[in-house]
């Protein structure tokens, strides 16, 4: 981002010289006025697309949270189960607990979440085969517990893997700071004055502005991750598996 940048105010200047070598009676008022609006334009639209990254990673974070407050009030419901099923429930419970983990590793992730719906349709046949037998207001508020711990799953997946930044927004980003470099550039050739000081600090900003919304929206793959200590406390609360 930084080459690309100072290079787009290179390119700007020097084209700004050769316009004034070929067409002198082009005058250069228009320039500076174009260019404010242009940066008043760009800071705009990122301010609105790091707002978007900054609520996908706030989402991100809350279904954490939300998800390991499910499985521990299913953990502790599980213990109104009769034998064999309230045992097994929370076996199951604690190992999906631990795929949960395991689902951070990228190398893992696949693994994980096969096994997580899997323990899914297992705890799920358990309570099917206890509400035939019984249909108890006990066995319903545990039952209601495994619909949330499920239904999380799949808010959390797509907060974490699916709704994510579009690639698009970003690089229309990238391309308008490209645009909008050029244009500093033109205004700084017309006006025969440089500081190369204030570019590059302009320039470093906006580079680390764009490596911040992109890291916002990598999940765990980047330096900015949700924290899932809340997870581990609630293993470490509930057992290895």
């Amino acid at each position: 981002s930084v080459v690309a940048l100072l290079l787009a105010s290179e390119a700007g200047f020097h084209l700004s010289k050769i316009i004034q070598r070929y067409r002198p009676d082009r005058a250069e008022a228009s320039v500076g006025a174009l260019n404010g609006a242009t940066l008043a334009l760009l800071a705009f639209l990122m301010a609105f697309v790091t707002s978007i990254a900054v609520n996908n990673y706030v989402a991100r974070r809350q279904a954490a949270v939300t998800e390991a407050n499910a499985i521990g009030t299913a953990y502790l419901r599980a213990g109104y189960l009769p034998d064999p099923y309230g045992p097994e429930s929370r076996q199951l419970l604690r190992e999906y607990v631990h795929q949960r983990l395991e689902a951070l590793d990228l190398a893992k992730l696949a693994q994980a979440m096969v096994r997580s719906e899997e323990i899914h349709s297992e705890l799920w046949r358990r309570a099917e085969t206890l509400a035939q037998a019984d249909s108890s207001p006990t066995l319903a508020l545990y039952i209601a517990a495994l619909n949330e711990v499920i239904d999380l799953h799949t808010d959390r997946v797509n907060v974490a893997l699916v709704s994510r930044l579009p690639w698009a927004i970003v690089l229309g980003m990238f391309l308008m700071a490209i645009l909008a470099l050029v244009q500093v550039g033109l205004h700084a050739g017309y006006a025969d004055k440089r500081n190369p000081v204030a570019l590059l600090a302009f320039v470093l900003t906006l580079s680390v502005v764009f490596f911040l919304i992109v890291d916002l929206g990598r999940g765990q793959e980047g330096l900015i991750r949700v924290s899932n200590q809340v997870m581990m406390d609630l293993q470490r609360q509930l057992g290895p598996p």
